[in-house]
Order: structure tokens, then C-alpha cells, then sequence
């Protein structure tokens, strides 16, 4: 297989407040101590400069969003280049009046801007109102080239889709990326308690597994409103191992060391690309069975 490519991946995994210059603030500090300690990569959770305001439909809070690129970008690319680190930043997007996404842009560690993907499923639940705010991603799943390897990068609700790990994987990912921002509600966690972070998890590994690919999920800590965020960011391999598993309660900087080569050790291995019946998926086009 040769020499290993190591790559070290950083995820930050943080409190929110309604201020979001402070919260701005506080991911660059973490991300330039993640830098100091070796991260090439670092991702930030899901809508990360302020609070998770989807949890009320509130028209007036479409004026924190900005344009992509912008002006949180322009300062992101400079921390980059200083730093030399490819940076993964979830933001919320005008696209134009009236027209909003939940975008995430990546970075590269020159500070070059290589491009953004949008949010592909929005959900629309209690204290998760998604809808009302952002428009589904139009730009299809994406990959980008980085500096130190090969990313893809999905949001939260993605998670639960294996059609947007596959086809992300399909276009060479390495790495998939999942910014989030998830927890419980108190009923919620009540009666399910961690079957729901479980589930979170084991369908991200289940990503991981199926096309043999890291898996990095940087999510959201401590209580906004009616939701705990259960923290608990992870790195799963191919091989569907947690690499590293964040507290539940309190913030940190999570530091993993890949090695991208295991990614075809396990896919000589275990050949899913090969032996898929790329001429039997016609059905995947539709809603449900055969309609």
C-alpha cells in the first residue's frame, strides 16, 4: 500500500450564544489551537456563529444571513492561510431577497475559496423548522480538493440519507464531512435517552462502512432553548471503528489522525463499488415501490 497518508482532522465542538461576533471569536481561537496542535483539517459544527434559531419561525431572523462568499469567509480565508489549514465552516446563506440556504463553505489552507455546498434535506420538526428558513441545496453533493485530501461534506438531516454518502463517495470523497447541530428534547430524551444519540451515530458509521470512507461529525453542546445538544462529535473509519467520541456536555477539540490508505486497503477487501448493480437502481428514482 506504500507509505500511509496520514491527514489529522480537527473538530470543533462548542457552546453558542446570541452573539455572533463571540462565537466567531471563539471557533478561530479553537481552530488555532487545533492548528498549533497539528490539525490540517478543521471543521466546525452545523450554523456555528450563533445560536440554532430554527427552533421558532421568526421572519426577522433572516438578517443573519450573509452572502457566500462574504464577509465571514474573507476573514475564515485569512485565519487559513496563517494557519495553513483547509477550513469547513457552516453558515447561513442569502442568496438573494427572499432566497436562503444552510451552506457550508470550504476553504483551503492557501485561503483560497474552492467552493460551498447546500443543505439537500431540510427537515421540518418540533423546534426544528428548517423550512421556513432554507431553501433545499440546488448544486447536488460535491466534492473538493484539497490541500490534504479529497472531502466531501453533507449537513445534519443528510445524515439519515445513505443516497448522499454514496454519491459522494462515488465522486472520491475520502473524507465526508457532517457539520450538525442535534440534541434532545426533554420528552424526548426522557423516553428515548440514548437511542436516539445511538441511532445518530450508528447510521453515520453505517456511511462509513458502506462506502469505506472516514466519517467526521463535529455537533453542537449545551442547552439553547428547548434542546440539550448532545455533543458526543465523532470520527468513524472505514472499517466503521470510532476513532474518537466527544464528551455529551462540554466543549472540545477533537484531533484524529487518518490514514487515507486504509481506504483502499478495505476496499480491495471488501469491493462494494466493484460488485454494485449499477444496472438494477432504477427504482431509487422513485418515491415508493413501483408508483
Amino acid at each position: 500500500m506504500g507509505k500511509s497518508r496520514e491527514v489529522k482532522l480537527g473538530l470543533v465542538q462548542m457552546t453558542c450564544s446570541g452573539d455572533t461576533q463571540g462565537n466567531l471569536d471563539k471557533a478561530i481561537k479553537n481552530c488555532r489551537q487545533l492548528a498549533a496542535d497539528g490539525a490540517q483539517i478543521i471543521c466546525f459544527q452545523e450554523l456555528f456563529n450563533n445560536l440554532y434559531f430554527c427552533q421558532k419561525e421568526d421572519a426577522d431572523l433572516f438578517d443573519l444571513a450573509e452572502a457566500i462568499p462574504g464577509p465571514t469567509t474573507e476573514i475564515l480565508q485569512a485565519v487559513a492561510k496563517e494557519e495553513g489549514v483547509v477550513i469547513v465552516a457552516s453558515l447561513f446563506e442569502k442568496r438573494a431577497p427572499g432566497l436562503y440556504h444552510n451552506t457550508t463553505a470550504v476553504i483551503d489552507a492557501d485561503g483560497s475559496y474552492l467552493g460551498k455546498y447546500r443543505k439537500m434535506h431540510i427537515p421540518d420538526d418540533p423546534n426544528y423548522y428548517e423550512k421556513f428558513y432554507f431553501t433545499p441545496g440546488d448544486m447536488g453533493f460535491k466534492v473538493f480538493d484539497t490541500k490534504f485530501a479529497k472531502i466531501g461534506v453533507l449537513i445534519c438531516w443528510d445524515q439519515w440519507f445513505p443516497e448522499g454518502a454514496r454519491l459522494t463517495a462515488l465522486q472520491g470523497a475520502e473524507i465526508i464531512f457532517y457539520p450538525t447541530a442535534i440534541g434532545w428534547l426533554e420528552q424526548d430524551k426522557k423516553v428515548f435517552g440514548d437511542k436516539q444519540y445511538n441511532a445518530w451515530q450508528r447510521v453515520q458509521v453505517g456511511h462509513a462502512i458502506a462506502n469505506e470512507v472516514f466519517v467526521a461529525s463535529p455537533n453542537r453542546v449545551g442547552r439553547e432553548g428547548n434542546i440539550e445538544f448532545w455533543g458526543g462529535s465523532f470520527v468513524a473509519d472505514p472499517f466503521g471503528e470510532i476513532v474518537h467520541k466527544a464528551s455529551h456536555t462540554d466543549e472540545e477539540n477533537i484531533l484524529v489522525s487518518c490514514d487515507l490508505n486504509r481506504i483502499e486497503e478495505h476496499r480491495r477487501g471488501w469491493p462494494f463499488l466493484r460488485d454494485r448493480r449499477i444496472d438494477a437502481y432504477d427504482g431509487l428514482l422513485k418515491r415508493f415501490g413501483q408508483d
